[in-house]
């Protein structure tokens, strides 16, 4: 991967920027991904469907896992009908749900140095930094670095979708 050499700085200003603090950075070491995502409670449909997917298990296991993690609000924003053609297709649900999952622990300070991250979809999402903002394709992070046990979670205002080829 092509790395993109930030200053301390940026990065300071990028987790105050989008809700956090370098310093202070959310813990939640006793729980895993899918109890702290549950836990927050803005990620119903994310949860819903992982566990649909089969997916909920995987992450909750050891990892460690990066997970940029779609709000209900972001959820929202997808047509009704490409949700309910993914809740009927659990392979094509599966596809999307990995494509927000990359293997290994990844920081916000190590993600803004990122051009892309192979997912484990087995496709690549393009990672980009404007200003104090950071985008995962074209999905913002909102707040980023909340960790779990077995992991990180960086919230993000969109859905991703892998491309077809």
């Amino acid at each position: 991967m092509k790395k993109l050499l930030l200053p301390i700085g940026l990065v300071a200003a990028l987790a105050v920027s989008i809700g956090g603090s370098p310093a202070s950075a959310q813990r939640n070491d006793e729980m895993n991904i899918v109890q702290t995502a549950q836990a927050a409670g803005n990620f119903k449909t994310l949860t819903k469907l992982a566990r649909k997917a089969g997916l909920a298990g995987t992450l909750s296991k050891p990892g460690p896992y990066t997970v940029f993690a779609p709000t209900d609000a972001a959820f929202r924003k997808v047509p009704a009908k490409t949700l309910k053609s993914l809740g009927t297709h659990p392979a094509k649900l599966r596809a999307v749900l990995l494509y927000h999952v990359v293997a290994g622990n990844v920081p916000s300070s190590e993600v803004v140095m990122l051009k892309s991250a192979k997912t484990l979809n087995g496709k690549s999402v393009r990672i980009r930094v404007s200003g104090n903002n950071v985008f995962v394709n074209s999905a913002k992070v909102t707040k980023p670095d909340i960790s779990a046990s077995n992991g990180v979670i960086h919230v993000i205002n969109r859905v991703l979708i892998p491309p077809a080829h």
